[in-house]
């Protein structure tokens, strides 16, 4: 008898990236060993129709990410919602990633303040049928795991049980809210230069500052 060869694993990683920081790549890291993943598409959000404050321009998100990137092999940065005119969702990525890959198996990668949010994402429920939810587990985060089982509960009862998987990291206090506030304070003297590079690689924080990203307050 012929065994059926195991379907690819591809996952699906996406975020404003503004500006990828060492949360997004430990994650990244977890992800790919954890979940055996063959290839991880790494997707910069195109227009953000849950941001509430404006976006950096996608020119530099995605230069940034491809730098924060750069010396992970399986990591593939994908322009298709950069590219794509009109608002983002998430479900037409994976629409997009299931007529490339017709046999294999999706991951979305996510952390645990956007599963909080997901039911109220566009066709969330059509998500849980393309894709297995993989939610980072930070060592210590009480709130992560009380998220993690309440969804699994939840989605179970609705028909789409083991669609939700763990991904176990340790514990990390870096934001992409961090990245920018500290990148103000040093271009006003409130804070270290240097404190930057224990949040972003080296090579995102020359092109912040080459380009004098996150200098100026904006709104939200």
């Amino acid at each position: 008898m012929k065994l059926r060869p195991e379907p690819l694993r591809i996952g699906v990683f996406g975020g404003a990236f503004d500006p990828p920081h060492n949360g997004h790549v430990m994650l990244a890291h977890a992800a790919i060993s954890q979940l055996d993943l063959c290839k991880l598409h790494v997707v910069p959000t195109g227009i953000a129709w849950h941001k509430a404050r404006e976006l950096t321009p996608p020119v530099h998100r995605l230069a940034m990410t491809r730098l924060a990137f750069a010396n992970m092999p399986r990591v593939l940065i994908d322009r298709r919602e950069i590219e794509r005119t009109g608002p983002t969702f998430t479900i037409d990525t994976l629409e997009g990633l299931t007529h490339d890959y017709p046999t294999a198996q999706l991951y979305l990668i996510m952390g645990a303040d956007q599963l909080a949010a997901f039911q109220h994402w566009h066709r969330w429920q059509s998500i849980l049928d393309l894709a297995i939810i993989c939610v980072a587990e930070r060592a210590n985060s009480t709130r992560a795991s009380g998220l993690l089982e309440s969804f699994l509960e939840k989605n179970a009862q609705q028909g789409h049980p083991d669609r939700v998987v763990g991904i176990h990291m340790t514990a990390t206090s870096i934001s992409a809210t961090r990245v920018r506030q500290t990148v103000l304070e040093a271009a006003t003297g409130c804070s270290d230069p240097l404190d930057l590079s224990r949040l972003v690689c080296p090579a995102v924080a020359r092109y912040i500052s080459d380009h004098a990203l996150y200098q100026a307050v904006l709104p939200g």
